[in-house]
């Protein structure tokens, strides 16, 4: 991995996605922070997170409706994609154990790596869901 020049911003960058779960976007967090620097750019976020992701610092994780958010959590995991509340949350590796290995086919190649996201609807959703039904059905 190359070596960055210290950059104050990448810094505050890195640090803000450190102390998050949600998953932000690069507009998220560029509302994050301009609270603690209100000169800092939406250009300056979007440049460091496509640096930060292509040097794996980071990991980017493209969501539903192409939306782009951000994990610093490097290590292998997976995710859950709410389709009502677009919340992105972390599932353990272990879910899909060996799936590499499973998906190893002759025909296709090799396989390095993968990322898998699962699709429904968390618990605060789906209990909205069924109260709303439960409304319709009196």
């Amino acid at each position: 991995m190359k070596d960055l020049k210290y950059s104050r911003q990448r810094e505050a960058i890195l640090d803000n996605l450190k102390s998050r779960v949600d998953h932000p976007t690069a507009d998220m967090l560029f509302q994050s922070l301009r609270k603690d620097d209100p000169k800092i750019s939406l250009g300056t976020v979007y440049r460091n997170l496509g640096l930060l992701a292509e040097l794996g610092r980071i990991n980017k994780i493209s969501a539903q409706n192409g939306i782009e958010r951000y994990d610093y959590n490097t290590n292998e995991h997976y995710h859950f994609s709410c389709k009502a509340c677009s919340k992105l949350i972390d599932l353990p590796a272990d879910i899909a154990k060996d799936l590499d290995s499973k998906a190893m086919h002759e025909d296709i190649g090799v396989v390095e790596n993968h990322s898998l996201i699962f699709y429904g609807y968390c618990k605060e959703c789906y209990q909205k869901m069924l109260y709303i039904d439960s409304k319709k059905a009196v």
